[in-house]
């Protein structure tokens, strides 16, 4: 909803009433995802997208109409293949799109900083259309659902789904019972973006912090050798660190979450050990170790004698990166981002298996090391 936030602002300014539709649910093949919105002035001018075709007139009548009564309303648009390629639209499919009047809560959300984290809950079906609950970490939660107890659940859930930066449709009954569907809630959540630090300021990390960029992550670049990690060298990172990896592990504490990656680019034990054993002790959600196989199996013997867990071992992406062929440095940013992208989606050795979960040579050419190894 954010990014509609300063065509918002504009119509506001100028006294016009807003709707917002949101995708809130999509069955079979869609092309946008859960949370995609747009905005209709009263006007007829429009911001953002829900689908990128023919539904969008059709969203555009019901916000008019949706304006013209203030009644919420969710309005559901379903095409067959050959529906959908006549009228425009990319693929079949069916598509939920809620619609209501611009509310406070709405305004709160745009109002927010992106970096203060937000989740907002709304009630598309049930007795309480529109209804709305606002929460974040250490903040008092505002609006209600209509139940003391269905706001308890709601915000519970809610700030769980935050955590993980997802957008998700949940079931409630009327007092927040789990496994009934008298009360449906879309939880729409606001986090700041991801982050991803890369330690080690090889001739690898611009590339992968390019990339990273590209997918909407925060990048700090850390290495304790000062000639090297300069801001001059990485102008694409958010920030340039001069420090020691773990210890600057410990500066984050429990800020890191399931959504950001560590990636250790070192080739160094004296960097990639500390490194790796302080992103364990870490809820990040991606760690990945670049290195060819003799390099990862040589830093694992001194990972499990430095006393890491084979449970912990386990969550360590090494050799890093999805088996796509690469050599260049920006194709191997690109096979580790499409690892961090299929693991978060949960078509992580489906689609494309990783380097970890196959034998024999990296490169068909023998075990030169991984594009990246340097080894």
């Amino acid at each position: 909803m954010r990014e509609v936030g300063p065509d918002i602002k504009r119509w506001r300014s100028q006294g016009k009433r807003v709707a917002v539709g949101r995708v809130v649910g999509v069955e079979g093949s869609g092309p946008r995802d859960p949370g995609a919105t747009m905005a209709v002035s009263e006007d007829s001018e429009v911001a953002g997208s829900v689908s990128g075709g023919c539904v969008e007139g059709a969203v555009v009548t019901e916000a008019l109409d949706v304006l013209a009564t203030g009644v919420p309303r969710l309005c559901t648009f379903g095409y067959s293949d050959d529906e959908a390629f006549a009228v425009g639209l990319t693929c079949g499919g069916t598509v939920h799109v809620f619609i209501e009047p611009l509310d406070d809560l709405h305004q709160e959300v745009l109002d927010t900083g992106p970096e203060e984290p937000v989740v907002l809950a709304t009630e598309f079906a049930g007795p309480r259309l529109g209804a709305k609950l606002l929460a974040g970490p250490g903040r008092e939660a505002l609006g209600t659902l209509g139940d003391v107890d269905l706001d308890r659940v709601v915000r519970r859930d809610a700030l769980a789904e935050l955590d993980s930066g997802l957008t998700v449709t949940r079931h409630y009954g009327l007092h927040g019972e789990a496994r009934e569907e008298d009360v449906s809630v879309f939880i729409e959540s606001f986090a700041p973006p991801p982050r991803m630090l890369i330690f080690g300021a090889v001739d690898f990390t611009a590339a992968l912090a390019r990339v990273a960029k590209v997918l909407g992550y925060r990048v700090t670049v850390c290495d304790a050798r000062p000639v090297f990690a300069t801001a001059r060298r990485f102008p694409m990172a958010d920030e340039v660190v001069v420090d020691w990896p773990d210890r600057h592990l410990e500066t984050l504490g429990d800020s890191l979450g399931p959504r950001d990656a560590v990636c250790v680019l070192t080739h160094d034990a004296k960097f990639d050990v500390p490194a790796i054993q302080g992103a364990l002790r870490t809820r990040v959600g991606y760690i990945g170790a670049m290195g060819s196989r003799r390099t990862t199996a040589e830093r694992n013997e001194r990972l499990v004698a430095s006393g890491v867990s084979d449970t912990d071992l386990a969550r360590v992406r090494a050799p890093i990166g999805l088996d796509l062929g690469g050599r260049t440095p920006e194709e191997t940013a690109v096979s580790i981002c499409a690892e961090i992208i299929a693991l978060r989606a949960g078509a992580d050795g489906k689609r494309a298996p990783a380097l970890r979960d196959t034998e024999g040579p990296i490169h068909a050419g023998g075990d030169a090391g991984h594009v990246a190894d340097g080894a």
